[in-house]
C-alpha cells in the first residue's frame, strides 16, 4: 500500500512513515478470516494538524489494530467538501463503495463530520450498509449499526454535523455579501483581465494584468471589425494562447469575457437568465455601479462591444439545433475529437440539416444517413450480444452452511477415531462412516467463490438490438456512451464523406448495466 501525497497535503515526516510501517506489519499478523476494514479520510482544507489526513490516517491504524481488523484498503479524499460532495461520489471512496464492495466488511473513518454533513446522506449510507451487509465505525463516535442505539446516535450526530455545516455556510453567505459592496477585494477569484496585488496598509486590490488586457482589447478591436468570436478562438489557439481557465479557447467562453461589465473595472455577480448564466453588474445603496479597478474598456468602448456581438449573433441566429442531435458523444470528428452536431441551413426558402464538426467545419454529412451507418456497424459488431445486469450477491448463507457442515464433519471424525463414541463396529459405525461421506461429499459441492460476498452477472434473457430495438435510439445512445463507442467521421481525398467504429477492448464489461444502489441520495 502506497502513501499518496496531494498538493495542498503537508509530507509525512520520517517519523510518521516508520510508524505506519510498524502498524501495517502488526496488522498483517492478524488471521486471514478477521473482518476487513476500509479506511476513509477526508478533509476540505488542510488546516491544522489536529485533524490532518497522516493524523487521521495513523489513527485509524491504531483502531485497526485495535479492533483485530485487517485493512484492505484506504480511501483518501482530500480537498472534498462532505456538504457537497456526498462518499459516493467521492473520486477514491466511490470507487470502493460502488465497485469494489465485496472487497470490505466495515467502514472506518476519523469522525462522523470527517465521513458525511448532510442528514440525508448518512441515511443513504445506512441504508447502502444494511442492504450489502457492512458495518461503519467511526475513531470518535459510539457507532455500530449492528445495534438500534447505534443507529439513533448516528442520526443524531448527523444532524449536528449538519447544523453546523449550515452555520458554516451562513457565515461565508455573509462574507461574500459583505464583500459585494466593497470597493476593496475581500474575496473570490479576480475577473479575466485582472490580477490581486497588496497595496497600502496591505489591502488586497484589483490591478490590470497587461498580458489578459492586451487580449481583451484585440477582441474587442477585432469584433467592432466583424470578426466572429468563433475565429478569434481560433486565432487565439493558433497562437496557443491559454484560455481564461488555461484550457483551449472556444466561442463560448471568448464570448462570456467579452459580455462581462467586469471588463469595465465594476463589481459584478452571476445571475440566471433564460436558462443561461450571465454576469450583472452591483449596484451600491444609491443604485451606482461599484468601481473595484480601473477599466480594460470603457463604457462607451463596453456599448459599442455588445452592439458589434449582437449583430453577429442575429447573422447567425440558432445555427446549432439545440437537442436535435442524435447519438451526441458518439459521433466526433476523426480529427479534433469533437462532437458532430446537426446545423440547419436555408436555400431557397427550403430548410436543410446536416451533421457538421463545429471546429473543423467541412461541407457536412446527412444526419438519417450518418445515423443508419451507425446504427448498421453496431448492431453488426454487438447486436447478438446479451444484456448483462452486475448483482451483488451475499456469501453468508453459503459461509453458515460450510461451517455447519464443517463441524459434523468433525464431530464424525473424532466419533470414528478408536476409542471414539463410533468407534463400536457393527451398524453404528457403518452409519457413522455414511454420514461421513455424505457431509464431505456436500462440501466439496460447496463452491469456494459462493461462500464470499462478490458481483455477479444474470442475464437479461435478451441481446442488445432486441433491447435496442424496443428502446429505439436514445437508449442506444446511451450504452454507446457508457461502453465508450466513437464513430469518428472525416473526409477522403475526394472530399466524401467515411467513417470509422472504434469500440473498446473491454467493451462487454463496459456495456454491463449496474444498478445505482445510490440513487435515492442524488
Amino acid at each position: 500500500m502506497t502513501i499518496t501525497r496531494a498538493s495542498h497535503d503537508r509530507p509525512w515526516t520520517e517519523g510518521e512513515l516508520t510508524e505506519l510501517a510498524h502498524l501495517k506489519s502488526v496488522n498483517e499478523q492478524l488471521p486471514e478470516d478477521s473482518p476487513r476494514a476500509l479506511l476513509s479520510v477526508r478533509l476540505s482544507i488542510l488546516t491544522d494538524d489536529t485533524t490532518s489526513p497522516v493524523r487521521q490516517e495513523l489513527d485509524l491504524w491504531r483502531k485497526a489494530n485495535d479492533d483485530r481488523v485487517r485493512v484492505v484498503g484506504v480511501a483518501r479524499d482530500l480537498n472534498v467538501s462532505a456538504t457537497k460532495v456526498p462518499p459516493w461520489k467521492r473520486k477514491e471512496l466511490g470507487e470502493w463503495l460502488n465497485d469494489r464492495s465485496p472487497e470490505f466488511d466495515v467502514l472506518m473513518f476519523w469522525k462522523l463530520d470527517r465521513f458525511v454533513r448532510r442528514i440525508l446522506d448518512l441515511q443513504v449510507i445506512i441504508n447502502w450498509c444494511q442492504e450489502y451487509g457492512k458495518n461503519l465505525k467511526s475513531l470518535h463516535d459510539p457507532i455500530d449499526l449492528s445495534s438500534t442505539i447505534g443507529k439513533t446516535i448516528v442520526s443524531l450526530i448527523a444532524g449536528m454535523a449538519e447544523i453546523e455545516a449550515a452555520n458554516t455556510g451562513i457565515r461565508v453567505a455573509s462574507v461574500w455579501q459583505h464583500a459585494k459592496t466593497q470597493e476593496t477585494w475581500i474575496i473570490g477569484r479576480p475577473p479575466f483581465g485582472y490580477m490581486t496585488e497588496k497595496g497600502k496598509g496591505e489591502k488586497v486590490r484589483l490591478v490590470i494584468d497587461p498580458f489578459r488586457y492586451r487580449i481583451l482589447r484585440w477582441a474587442y478591436g477585432a469584433a467592432l471589425r466583424g470578426v466572429s468570436a468563433s475565429k478569434m478562438a481560433k486565432i487565439l489557439n493558433r497562437a496557443r494562447i491559454p484560455g481564461a481557465n488555461g484550457g483551449k479557447w472556444t466561442s463560448t467562453t471568448l464570448l462570456i469575457q467579452l459580455r462581462n461589465p467586469a471588463i469595465m473595472g465594476l463589481r459584478v455577480e452571476t445571475s440566471s437568465r433564460s436558462g443561461r448564466k450571465r454576469s450583472k453588474e452591483v449596484l451600491d445603496g444609491k443604485g451606482n455601479p461599484i468601481r473595484v479597478a480601473e477599466p480594460i474598456l470603457t463604457q462607451e468602448e463596453f456599448d459599442e462591444l455588445q452592439s458589434a456581438l449582437d449583430r453577429a449573433s442575429r447573422t447567425n441566429e440558432n445555427p446549432w439545433t439545440a437537442g436535435a442531435t442524435k447519438f451526441l458523444g458518439v459521433i466526433v470528428c476523426r480529427i479534433c475529437k469533437t462532437n458532430y452536431t446537426v446545423r440547419t441551413s436555408t436555400s431557397r426558402g427550403i430548410r436543410y440539416k446536416y451533421l457538421r464538426c463545429r471546429v473543423c467545419g467541412g461541407k457536412g454529412a446527412d444526419p438519417q444517413e450518418l445515423y443508419a451507418a451507425l446504427v448498421e456497424a453496431v448492431l453488426e459488431e454487438l447486436g447478438d450480444h446479451p444484456v448483462e445486469y452486475r448483482e451483488y450477491a451475499r456469501g453468508a448463507e453459503k459461509r453458515d452452511q460450510l461451517r455447519q457442515v464443517e463441524a459434523s464433519i468433525k464431530y464424525y471424525m473424532e466419533g470414528l477415531a478408536p476409542r471414539g463414541r463410533f468407534d463400536r463396529g457393527g451398524f453404528v459405525k457403518e452409519t457413522a462412516e455414511e454420514t461421513l461421506q455424505s457431509l464431505l461429499k456436500q462440501m466439496d459441492e460447496i463452491d469456494p467463490e459462493s461462500t464470499k460476498d462478490r458481483w455477479v452477472l444474470t442475464h437479461g434473457g435478451r441481446t442488445y438490438q432486441q433491447q435496442w430495438e424496443a428502446g429505439g435510439t436514445e437508449d442506444m445512445s446511451r450504452d454507446l456512451l457508457r461502453a465508450g463507442i466513437k464513430f469518428e467521421v472525416g473526409y477522403n481525398e475526394s472530399n466524401e464523406v467515411e467513417a470509422d467504429l472504434l469500440i473498446p477492448e473491454d467493451v462487454r464489461e463496459r456495456l454491463v448495466i449496474r444498478e445505482d444502489a445510490f440513487k435515492t441520495g442524488f
